[in-house]
């Protein structure tokens, strides 16, 4: 009887180890799964912190990367107006310069039209002036009076050509002395003209337009 209790006991000891094992081993499986299913995540502060140090880290660089970005653009902005600039200026320095060059072009054909006899009679003045001394001359025979009649017809011809290019004589006696048109050689000592008088013309000078061709040679009365 008393082996059979022993035995009972035994089985009753080895089915509460078996239980006990059972149990171990559900426990360590239900940690297993929720270790699988629900891993540990890190909840400490400075990992947080540090994501939010990267997050910065990356926020900075993007803002610095955008401002070099910009003042990159506004120097080249800058630049490229510079250049703008400085060609408009070219442009219109060289606009300056076509209009000055076409004025002065301009003003050179009018003077080149407007006194183109200029050289010609300026040539022709002494011829004019022999004309003058051989006219004052007196013949003392009809052929020489027919030779100077001839002379003074072609003088003539020559003063009417030169009224038509406004060629005209200045006109001297009488006339107080101006220094842009008289050239004074002797004084004069006159009573029936006033002092800086011009009393007498020795070579007749001449104005073609507004321009003095040639000044006329005069005596002065002091």
């Amino acid at each position: 009887m008393l082996e059979k209790n022993n035995i009972h006991n035994d089985e009753t000891v080895e089915e509460e180890h078996v239980e006990e094992e059972q149990v171990h081993s559900e426990e360590v499986q239900n940690e297993e799964t929720e270790e699988k299913i629900n891993p540990e995540e890190p909840t400490d502060e400075s990992a947080q912190d540090e994501k939010e140090d990267v997050r910065d880290e990356e926020s900075t660089d993007t803002d610095e990367k955008s401002d070099d970005e910009v003042a990159k653009l506004t120097a080249r902005i800058q630049e490229l107006e510079a250049q703008i600039e400085e060609k408009e200026n070219r442009l219109l320095r060289l606009q300056a310069d076509f209009d000055n060059y076409r004025k002065r072009t301009r003003s050179e054909m009018d003077s080149f039209n407007k006194y183109k006899s200029h050289d010609l009679a300026l040539e022709l003045l002494n011829s004019i002036d022999n004309f003058e001394r051989a006219l004052q001359t007196e013949a003392q025979t009809e052929e020489g009076k027919a030779i100077l009649e001839g002379m003074e017809m072609v003088y003539k011809s020559i003063l009417s050509a030169f009224e038509k290019e406004g060629i005209k004589p200045i006109e001297a006696v009488g006339q107080e002395f101006d220094p842009k048109y008289h050239h004074a050689v002797m004084q004069d000592q006159n009573e029936n003209y006033d002092s800086n008088i011009v009393t007498e013309e020795l070579r007749k000078g001449y104005m073609i337009k507004d321009r003095v061709l040639r000044p006329s040679m005069v005596k002065v009365n002091q």
